[in-house]
């Protein structure tokens, strides 16, 4: 495919994996929900002692909050990402429940005042993702510019449904493959 055919596609994708996600029951979302929480709990419990990115949910994603809550009660530290900028790295900011939030970008909640830190982990929000660990985001490519510049590269971790699975997401050079991707079936291992 050609440059131009491919963000054609991905624009494409991008909507119909949207439309499907917002459309999941809310019995089926928190069935699945529950699934996810409990495969990051079990999966990964080196995470109580990191910093992890997380996200405020957004249009019927899966929701961090409530491994991250586990993960805090251990000793983890969480944090959320800001926009600075049109195409800049996204900035993190310490978050805990409680703490005073503001309007960012599309209205999504960001922390007020707090630390700005690097995150050790990263559990982030594929629209679509493929077996290779590439990641089909909202197409401003801020994970992207994000992970480039982080040294050492935090564990990177994709949470959704099956329903976002591709066979491809046809990555360019600049697309970063995430370490695992976690699915109501389980985690999986990229081959990244």
């Amino acid at each position: 495919m050609q440059p131009d055919d491919i963000k054609a596609w991905k624009a494409s994708q991008r909507k119909e994996l949207i439309a499907r996600r917002v459309a999941v029951s809310d019995a089926d979302r928190g069935v699945w929900n529950a699934a996810i929480t409990r495969h990051l709990i079990d999966g990964f419990p080196q995470l109580t002692a990191l910093c992890i990115g997380i996200y405020w949910p957004y249009l019927g994603e899966f929701d961090p909050r409530h491994a991250v809550h586990h993960f805090r009660s251990l000793g983890a530290t969480a944090a959320l990402p800001e926009v600075v900028r049109k195409a800049e790295p996204l900035q993190f900011r310490n978050w805990w429940p409680g703490v005073a939030m503001g309007k960012g970008v599309y209205d999504i909640p960001v922390p007020e005042g707090t630390e700005v830190v690097v995150p050790q982990a990263l559990i982030m929000p594929p629209v679509g993702f493929d077996a290779a660990g590439f990641r089909l985001g909202y197409g401003g490519g801020f994970y992207d510019r994000t992970l480039a510049g982080i040294t050492p590269r935090p564990l990177t971790i994709g949470v959704a449904y099956e329903l976002s699975r591709l066979d491809t997401i046809h990555p360019q050079d600049f697309d970063l493959a995430m370490d695992y991707v976690v699915t109501e079936r389980g985690i999986f291992k990229t081959a990244a």
